[in-house]
């Protein structure tokens, strides 16, 4: 079953004045402020859709890898995944670096580093940021 989820923006005045809420209106968890001086200076408190990638990219990342390795007999006790979305003024997302720590009971480093690898490639938004360049690291904890 396919499943939709919704967010949406209002954003008010230009791009490097004005500013936006957004709001995730399927899960309700909240209204976001975001700002162009957000994205591309210092956050200020504020988010930004390059932040917001971050999320879902480490989130779905998890998700791939604990189910690889569940797959393969060695499900996971704990996996915590960093995205590091860059974003560059005037070009756009230059690169996402995901870092993995986990803590698999009966796994060594290069199993372990397989299956990031292929999470890496398989997880639905690497698969939707395919123009990006994405990198990653893995390490047993």
């Amino acid at each position: 079953m396919a499943t939709t989820r919704n967010a949406h923006t209002v954003w008010n005045g230009n791009l490097t004045e004005g500013s936006g809420v957004v709001t995730f209106v399927s899960s309700g968890i909240g209204d976001y402020p975001v700002s162009w001086p957000a994205r591309s200076e210092e956050p200020g408190g504020k988010t930004s859709p390059e932040e917001l990638i971050a999320a879902a990219h480490s989130s779905c990342f998890s998700m791939a890898l604990s189910n690889g390795l569940n797959g393969a007999g060695t499900p996971p006790t704990k996996l915590t995944t960093r995205a590091a979305v860059t974003f560059q003024p005037g070009t756009g997302i230059t690169g996402i670096h995901l870092t993995v720590e986990g803590e698999v009971p009966g796994i060594d480093q290069a199993a372990f580093t397989s299956a990031a690898e292929d999470a890496a490639k398989n997880c639905p938004v690497s698969q939707a940021l395919a123009g990006t360049t994405i990198t990653h690291e893995a390490k047993l904890a």
